[in-house]
């Protein structure tokens, strides 16, 4: 095998720049060191806290497994040259990138770390403008095959008998994941329901809330999928929004929610739903279609997690593991929209 040339690696390095490879436009306007505090607080040496904490970033947006990252990090020379290794330079192992994963896991780090990055969104001008969109996106998690008492179990929150001295087996089982029932989503009119074509899909809600003129991730919220979509409003409205209305589909539509947003001085512009023998008129069909044209805004946050992010399973398993994991899918997407916003527009004040 030939030995690699002086500039073999720049000419890489400027082949790949000219394609404008999105994670190099990302590792160069992400105050990177910023962070370092906080995950100092968690994490210790012998591996750079930033060099780890970007192998995380690198792994939420397509939900690689940690054999995987590191596996695509010794592959790929772009993921290389994002974490600022050479060829020769040391790559952390799975089993050092769950180490360092847990603690910032356990002490609920990363939602520090997501709002230390919408303060400096901020201060590059990108602040929260044009009213408030919600949305709800459901993630699934791999299919448990428990017979239907061990769900049954499992719902009522207990564990059922033969799991307990089973560890392995248990540590295989996520309990807090919960799908809605079919017949409920049909009343509530969600949008993406937690189940399709008669199956269940089981797993976790991702609740956000998007500012309609810059489509970045202000506000979210993570729960089991049974959660009912209004039951995170409290936890998505938020005050920063320059605009004062509230865009959302029919599941949030009721007197709770008109109250609430009276009570914060917001305007609502929620779908309205129809009832059993009282169908939506045609001027509440034309109001909700006007509606759809803002309310679509957020579609597209879902649609770049979905398409460009990967809709693989939530593989953590747990609501402590599956909240950090789709924290940083949060994080992960406004990382990679800052670099869009910074391309259409430097300082969209």
């Amino acid at each position: 095998m030939a030995q690699m040339g002086f500039f073999d690696l720049s000419d890489r390095y400027a082949s790949l720049d000219a394609n404008k490879e999105p994670r190099f436009e990302i590792d160069a306007v992400v105050p990177w060191d910023k962070f370092r505090l906080a995950l100092e607080r968690v994490w210790r040496k012998p591996m750079d806290a930033v060099l780890t904490f970007k192998m995380v970033v690198l792994s939420a947006p397509f939900n690689l497994s940690d054999d995987r990252i590191e596996y695509q990090v010794r592959d790929r020379l772009s993921l290389m040259r994002f974490l600022r290794l050479g060829p020769e330079g040391r790559v952390s192992d799975a089993k050092t990138v769950w180490f360092y994963l847990e603690p910032l896991t356990q002490a609920g780090l990363v939602e520090t770390l997501f709002k230390q990055f919408d303060s400096h969104l901020a201060r590059q001008c990108y602040i929260a403008r044009g009213s408030q969109v919600l949305y709800a996106s459901i993630l699934a998690v791999p299919r448990d095959r428990n017979t239907r008492d061990e769900n049954k179990t499992v719902k009522s929150g207990d564990v059922p008998e033969d799991w307990k001295d089973k560890p392995a087996k248990r540590s295989q089982k996520d309990v807090d994941a919960r799908c809605s029932e079919e017949e409920q989503n049909a009343v509530r009119g969600i949008v993406l329901p937690a189940s399709k074509h008669g199956k269940s899909n089981k797993g976790y809600k991702n609740d956000v809330n998007v500012d309609r003129k810059h489509k970045l991730v202000r506000r979210y919220h993570v729960s089991d999928a049974a959660q009912h979509d209004s039951q995170a409003v409290d936890h998505m409205l938020m005050r920063g929004n320059n605009g004062s209305g509230v865009w959302a589909d029919s599941a949030y539509r009721s007197e709770e929610m008109d109250g609430t947003l009276r009570d914060r001085k917001l305007k609502s512009h929620i779908h309205r739903k129809g009832k059993r023998g009282k169908p939506l008129t045609e001027q509440a069909k034309g109001s909700n279609r006007i509606k759809s044209s803002v309310r679509v805004r957020v579609e597209h946050v879902f649609g770049a997690q979905v398409g460009g992010m990967s809709d693989t399973p939530v593989r953590r398993i747990g609501m402590v593991r599956a909240r950090a994991k789709i924290r940083m899918k949060n994080l992960a997407y406004n990382m990679r929209s800052f670099v869009q916003l910074r391309r259409m527009n430097p300082c969209a004040a």
